[in-house]
């Protein structure tokens, strides 16, 4: 990297910051140049001092992580969320975060995270060992981002998905759908394999929630989703992969 990213901390707790900008300190890729406690003064930051690398605590008082992105329509820099949840029950899939930390930081751990925005800053496509993103698990939470109905939901209970070109409509249990910016092939690389099936090249579905299956002449036939009024298309290529799941 030609010159470092300017980052900026934002954290409601003190002894937070003073931690990681420590830790930062031994990588001349990032240079701290600001520190926020809350979404207020963030918003101030951010427009003083154009960070080009923001490390964000998903939780604070009052507002929190999402609240302040909800007020960045535009994000011209990297994004790192600080947790203190467990690793299994935040998954932050569409804001476009390049990684997330669990509190409290492990040396370790931020290595890989500067090693991927470091892969990132030059342009790399190819992905830096250790630094791949973990698969979902069925009980993780997912933030949907759907402008001012953004909210969380369990992995579990998303019924199925459908491509709609380069973005992929999420179908949920309570009958809710969001378009999302990832592709299809995006989640099915994230969903965890033993509880989701690709049926046809445009849609994805939770076994779970598999009524029926009509099988038609060609070798294809209808999928029947508890909660979906329609069924989705069963592709033949994908029909035996089907019946060997459910088999």
């Amino acid at each position: 990297m030609t010159s470092p990213l300017r980052a900026l901390l934002v954290d409601d707790e003190r002894l937070a910051r003073v931690e990681l900008r420590e830790l930062l300190s031994e990588y001349p890729q990032v240079k701290v140049v600001g520190e926020a406690d809350g979404v207020a003064s963030a918003l101030a930051q951010i427009e003083a001092l154009q960070p080009t690398l923001l490390f964000l605590d998903v939780q604070m008082p009052g507002e929190g992580g999402f609240e302040l992105l909800a007020r960045l329509p535009e994000r011209p820099f990297e994004l790192v969320f600080v947790t203190a949840y467990d690793a299994h029950a935040l998954r932050a899939f569409e804001v476009n975060a390049l990684d997330y930390l669990l509190k409290p930081v492990h040396p370790e751990r931020l290595a890989r995270t500067v090693a991927r925005l470091a892969a990132r800053e030059q342009g790399k496509r190819e992905p830096v060992p250790g630094t791949a993103r973990p698969k979902l698990a069925e009980g993780d939470m997912l933030f949907l981002e759907n402008g001012a109905k953004s909210r969380f939901v369990r992995v579990d209970q998303i019924v199925c998905l459908c491509g709609a070109g380069d973005y992929a409509e999420v179908v949920m249990a309570d009958g809710s759908r969001t378009l999302s910016s990832r592709p299809l092939k995006e989640w099915e690389s994230r969903l965890p394999e033993r509880l989701f099936a690709r049926i046809h090249r445009s849609s994805l579905v939770n076994l779970s929630f598999v009524e029926r299956v009509d099988r038609g002449l060609s070798g294809g036939g209808e999928v029947y989703l508890r909660g979906l009024a329609a069924p989705l298309l069963l592709s033949r290529s994908h029909a035996a992969v089907l019946r060997e799941r459910f088999g």
